[in-house]
């Protein structure tokens, strides 16, 4: 089995599934209840393929494994070019694993076009698994940028009544850095000679180039990420989109600029990335404070986590820039926190969506009552994304406060102001604390009162299948966290020496 092509098989699977439901005729409830399950089993053997993957890597060794490289644009140098390390692992299983519990989550709630639907969804499997295993330049580009197109779809097509104004605006910011991405992979490639990641990240570029090469760079991450203030795309975008539309983008999507930048911007630009460490410090802070506090003051439930999810982002953000093993680690552990929480918590709100059409927190109350196990659910997460100890939110955040004391030589202009950088940062746990702890309390405790509420029912057996691998996976990753860091570690040390900041006493504060 090690000799197959794993990774290829599970990028281009869900692409076999779409096949199958292009070809699918009949009666349209027929030809529905044929697509969900085509793309029902097609996520279920392409999450199983990754799992395969997590049993194949070898979680001792920081460089990439299950390489693969086939000729593709041959006069360009342009290569087929895949494989994993330890950052991109999760990422991958997050990506299938999102894209599983999205089809058994909207089993029953989304009854138009669902065979287009599900397509788009597969399409997403595949350019998301496509985007975190790709090796060459130019191929990440495609993925990464790819990606823009189902979910415009999504948001256009499935979304609420002011969906194509949000899907306009997510697409035009996302394609403005868009552009000058593809101008910097350009001029790396060239400069490099090749358009192989590997390869690049070991060209050592001017230092007057790579200040150029990083802001175009970050122009891209930034928005994606998104990092303050260009987060405006995303509260639009996660109003109107449909649910499973939300779970993606909150719980992969976001993912793509944080690993932008412990792919590329990080290795390949090193003192850049340290010259403009305390730009990327100041606005993730203020992301963190202004974000929770607009989040205070929200009435839209979805709008509310959407501002939290800018907020633990700028958490990642300031992990990745910390440039030692523990910043590194947190962040990759924050970004797989919150792709589990933030995906998890728009779920929660699509299910009472889904019932009564209603996102707004005046709307509820009194929930517990007749919907215990959603009470709980929503409990679980919740305290998650506040950042309780014993579930995943509190091991990222963590690390990543403790990682900003010890900020490496690359960012030299840090040191002194460590301390005020990690306090303000801890600011989001408090605050997060008390939106979450509010919102929970207008939505579930109280008097049942509310004339639409009173037939509401408790969790489909649907909805509970697809929270429960993420009810797991959250404690799991609180209780037992080295599971998940363990296969990170190497690679968190092979990006730190290839900027020039690895140190064996980091590393050994790290391993246990």
């Amino acid at each position: 089995m090690s000799d197959w092509p794993l990774l290829s098989l599970t990028i281009f699977l869900p692409l076999v599934g779409v096949a199958f439901i292009l070809f699918i005729r009949g009666a349209p409830e027929i030809v529905a209840q044929n697509a969900r399950a085509v793309a029902l089993w097609t996520a279920l053997a392409t999450f199983l393929l990754s799992l395969m993957v997590w049993a194949h890597f070898d979680p001792a060794k920081g460089g990439y494994q299950l390489v693969e490289q086939a000729t593709w644009l041959e006069p360009l140098g342009i290569r087929y070019h895949v494989g994993i390390d330890g950052i991109s692992l999760w990422l991958v299983l997050l990506s299938t694993l999102l894209t599983l519990v999205v089809i058994v989550g909207s089993w029953y709630s989304v009854h138009e076009r669902v065979k287009e639907y599900m397509i788009t969804f597969l399409i997403m499997d595949t350019l998301m698994v496509g985007t975190f295993c790709a090796l060459d330049i130019v191929m990440f580009y495609v993925f990464f940028e790819g990606i823009l197109i189902p979910m415009y779809l999504i948001i256009g097509i499935w979304g609420g009544p002011r969906r194509i104004y949000s899907a306009f605006k997510f697409f035009l910011y996302t394609l403005a850095g868009s552009v000058l991405f593809l101008v910097a992979i350009i001029a790396m490639a060239s400069e490099a000679g090749t358009t192989s990641i590997p390869e690049i990240t070991r060209h050592e570029f001017p230092v007057a180039m790579q200040m150029w090469l990083w802001l175009a760079l970050f122009a891209s991450f930034a928005v994606k990420v998104p990092m303050w203030p260009f987060h405006t795309w995303l509260p639009d975008a996660h109003v109107e989109a449909p649910t499973g539309g939300s779970v993606l983008l909150a719980g992969v999507l976001l993912k793509l600029g944080g690993y932008g930048f412990l792919r590329f911007s990080l290795p390949m630009l090193p003192e850049a990335s340290a010259f403009f460490a305390p730009l990327v410090f100041a606005l993730s802070i203020v992301a963190i404070v202004y974000t929770s506090l607009v989040a205070l003051a929200q009435t839209d439930m979805k709008k509310l986590i959407a501002y939290s999810s800018v907020a633990h982002m700028g958490i990642v953000t300031i992990g990745c820039f910390t440039a030692n093993p523990l910043g590194l680690t947190g962040a990759l552990v924050q970004m797989l926190s919150h792709g589990l929480v933030s995906a998890a918590l728009f779920m929660v709100v699509g299910v009472v969506y889904d019932r009564i059409h209603s996102r707004e927190i005046a709307a509820y109350g009194g929930l517990a009552e007749r919907m215990p196990v959603y009470a709980t659910l929503f409990m679980l997460f919740m305290l998650a994304s506040v950042g309780l100890p014993g579930t995943s939110g509190f091991v990222g955040e963590i690390l990543v406060i403790v990682g900003i004391f010890n900020v490496t030589p690359a960012t030299p202009a840090i040191p002194a102001q460590g301390s005020w950088v990690a306090l303000l940062a801890a600011t989001g746990m408090v605050l997060g604390a008390a939106y979450m702890l509010w919102v929970y309390r207008r939505v579930i405790f109280g008097a049942l009162e509310k004339p639409t509420l009173a037939a509401i029912r408790d969790l489909r057996l649907n909805e509970v299948l697809a929270f429960a691998p993420l009810v797991l996976l959250v404690i799991l990753m609180g209780v037992y966290p080295s599971i998940f860091t363990d296969p990170m570690i190497p690679s968190v040390e092979r990006v730190l020496a290839e900027i020039g900041a690895s140190s064996p006493i980091r590393a050994a504060a790290v391993a246990p």
